[in-house]
């Protein structure tokens, strides 16, 4: 498997828009390797650092993993996506299952984190987590505590995550050719 480094600014529209239809947020702890799918989430430049902010919810299995280990991956589809990993990855917890293996995801060895990337999903940002947030929905306009916190009363923690590292994964490396 080889690694494209990428610019992870050259790449924030598109992942941008891919948000808009789920990209995987992978986290790990120790030996449990857990991905979740989200819709939510900013790719920028904050304190002079690539930055992309993940928002969790408190009783998701993922902010249980990343309070144990404040690193993450950000893994994007760039040639579809398989709508099974998406309703695993998106309705089921880590706690019950092991997502990956029901996913039928393959992880790919890290670069400067300790999470893995997805090897279906090759676009990925390895991150570290710098600056933590936790979120006071009662501070909301009511419109958006209706639509957003009326059913799942948890709050959100925002993890902003310093991009460690940028990469598209592919299974060979790209011949330049010299002319």
């Amino acid at each position: 498997m080889y690694r494209r480094e990428i610019d992870p600014a050259e790449y924030a529209d598109a992942i941008h828009e891919m948000l808009r239809r789920g990209i995987f947020l992978t986290s790990k702890a120790g030996d449990k390797v857990n991905t979740m799918v989200i819709g939510w989430g900013h790719i920028g430049r904050i304190w002079e650092k690539d930055v992309f902010v993940a928002y969790v919810r408190r009783n998701r299995y993922t902010h249980e993993l990343l309070d144990a280990n404040p690193e993450f991956t950000v893994n994007v589809p760039v040639h579809g996506f398989d709508p099974k990993a998406f309703a695993i990855c998106g309705t089921k917890s880590g706690r019950d299952m092991d997502k990956i293996k029901e996913a039928g995801l393959t992880l790919a060895e890290p670069q400067a984190v300790s999470v893995p990337a997805i090897k279906e999903y090759p676009l990925t940002l390895e991150c570290r987590v710098i600056y933590r947030e936790e979120q006071d929905a009662s501070k909301l306009p009511e419109e958006i505590i209706r639509k957003f916190y009326s059913v799942e009363k948890e709050d959100h923690i925002s993890y902003y995550g310093e991009i460690k590292a940028a990469y598209i994964l592919e299974e060979e490396k790209a011949e330049i050719l010299q002319v």
